[in-house]
């Protein structure tokens, strides 16, 4: 509870409160543990978050889904100014060989290594290291065959970097172009 300036006690809204802890969440967070805390049911904390949602269409804000998580990051259109303030224009760059493999693990996620080196043709370690160091990319298990190849999967970062929500946003494969 908070005071007003009578010094009377208010109490925020659930969705007042979700936001707050959505701003302090340093990282995604399980919509389960929203409720929890807000004493609601999953369900009701998805409505409140699309009503977020809808607010921040207009604002420099948006939410982001990947696997029943959410977290708050800026909107996709205002990366360019964003990363003019932080300094970062020059450390965003990918190589063509890391776009390509950063769309397969995309697409197929989860992956192991050397799937995406035999669809790619050639070795994709160096790809795969910048890709992790840029924390576009994340080791998401291991496969369970011999040797227990690291299975890769995209980050919450990716989704920003591309200004996505959520996964299912990727624009669809062209069969054609396979």
């Amino acid at each position: 509870m908070s005071g007003n300036e009578n010094g009377v006690a208010t109490q925020l809204s659930n969705i007042a409160l979700l936001e707050s802890m959505l701003f302090v969440a340093s990282g995604p967070v399980a919509i389960t543990r929203f409720a929890k805390v807000l004493g609601i049911t999953p369900r009701a904390t998805q409505k409140l978050l699309a009503k977020l949602d809808e607010e921040y269409a207009e604002r420099g804000l948006q939410l982001q889904y990947k696997d029943n998580q959410v977290q708050l990051t800026t909107a996709a259109e205002a990366s360019a100014t964003i990363e003019e303030f932080l300094g970062l224009e020059a450390t965003t760059k990918l190589s063509p060989a890391a776009l390509e493999v950063l769309a397969i693990i995309a697409y197929l996620q989860p992956i192991t290594r050397p799937q995406v080196d035999n669809i790619r043709g050639v070795n994709s370690d160096g790809a795969l290291r910048s890709l992790l160091s840029k924390g576009l990319i994340e080791e998401v298990g291991r496969l369970d065959t011999p040797g227990r190849p690291i299975l890769y999967g995209s980050t919450p970062e990716f989704l920003q970097h591309f200004g996505l929500s959520m996964i299912e946003e990727l624009p669809p494969i062209n069969d054609e172009e396979e």
